[in-house]
């Protein structure tokens, strides 16, 4: 899914309502969610909590399983970006100054 984070969910809402034949309003009577909140939820104007979008995948005929990253898929990935940054890092041309140049400081009057 390439969708941006904020969408993941309205696009799940929608393709799962549209899966099973389902109207906004059906789905509303079906969770006992108004169907302007599932509007919302559909479009990304609100995000749903995750008993909301269990309430509607169930409604849908489906499961919410939510898998969270191992720590090992975490390390790589970390690893991953690491390794790009230094390389962006290491592209960056190198300017040493002379001297370092320090703010002036300011005394408070007594």
């Amino acid at each position: 899914m390439t969708d941006e984070p904020d969408r993941v969910a309205a696009t799940l809402i929608r393709r799962a309502r549209r899966e099973a034949g389902l109207s906004q309003a059906e789905l509303g009577r079906l969770t006992g969610i108004h169907s302007s909140v599932l509007s919302a939820y559909e479009h990304a104007r609100r995000q749903p909590s995750v008993a909301a979008l269990a309430r509607i995948a169930s409604a849908c005929g489906q499961e919410l399983r939510i898998d969270l990253p191992s720590a090992e898929r975490s390390t790589v990935r970390a690893g991953r970006v690491l390794a790009q940054v230094l390389d962006l890092a290491e592209q960056l041309p190198y300017r040493p100054s002379r001297e370092l140049a320090y703010p002036p400081l300011y005394r408070a009057a007594a």
